[in-house]
This record gives C-alpha cells, structure tokens and sequence, in this order.
C-alpha cells in the first residue's frame, strides 16, 4: 500500500480475457496521465492476456470530507 505523502495511486488491473482483477499496482498519476496496460499471466485463462488499469474501487484513493 502507498505511503500518504506520496503522489502514487493504487490502481487496480483487469484482464482483457477473463475480466478479472487479479494484479494491483501503483503509479505516479503526475508523470504517467494514460492508462497503464501491461501483459501479464492470467492464471484463469492460463495464457498471458493484456491487462488494462482500472480504479481499486475500494474507496482509498479518494479523499473523504470531514463531518463537522
């Protein structure tokens, strides 16, 4: 997991294949704008597939406002 004083994202990577996500990652969202795609073993399809960056959908990198 990402330290808080840093300016990289989790990220979450999703197999073109099966759909899946089975590999998560970070990134620096300053020097690297487009999305990540990387070829990787997908152990469900047992094959290597291209896998494309979605959010971790885990509600981490968003910032929370405050109740006051």
């Amino acid at each position: 997991m990402p330290k808080k004083n840093t300016k990289r994202k989790l990220v979450g990577l999703v197999s073109e294949l099966s759909g899946h996500r089975t590999y998560y990652t970070t990134k620096n969202v300053q020097n690297t704008t487009e999305k990540l795609s990387i070829k990787k073993y997908d152990p469900i399809a047992r094959t290597h597939a291209l896998y494309v960056e979605t959010k971790k959908n885990l509600g981490r990198n968003e910032i929370k406002p405050r109740k006051s």
